[in-house]
């Protein structure tokens, strides 16, 4: 789900992995949340979609969401959901309680332990550690 066509120049972009239906059903819901217009999708199998993007190593993408300001900053895994939910309508309020001190350190941990479970949850992707 890459919204690449007719970006303005103050789309966020979220990195996700195209391969796993657990991640696209996720850009979907954050996609109909983003009812202005502030984010774009790019799948990390779309080299064109990311060519205008830092370079990222393929390992980091396959490991984390990542997001990228328009002024190029970079933010993976739980530390992307912040800046994130501050572009969402009502997202304010859930990013200020991920700042509450320790809550950042267990979104961490989930947001690993999700990724690392991905595929119990619908994920078909390669980079899923099934079988480890």
């Amino acid at each position: 789900m890459s919204s690449a066509a007719g970006d303005r120049a103050d789309r966020w972009t979220l990195i996700y992995d195209g391969d796993c239906e657990f991640c696209r059903a996720c850009v979907r819901m954050l996609a109909r949340w983003d009812r202005r217009g502030r984010l774009r999708f790019a799948p990390l199998q779309d080299a064109a979609a990311l060519a205008c993007l830092p370079p990222l190593g393929r390992e980091a993408l396959e490991g984390a969401m990542h997001l990228v300001s328009p002024a190029g900053g970079v933010w993976a895994g739980a530390l992307a959901l912040p800046p994130m939910l501050r572009l969402l309508p009502g997202g304010r309020v859930c990013a200020a309680l991920l700042a509450v001190p320790g809550v950042e350190r267990t979104a961490e941990y989930v947001y690993r332990s999700v990724a690392r479970y991905r595929h119990r949850l619908g994920c078909a992707s390669a980079v899923c550690p099934r079988g480890r």
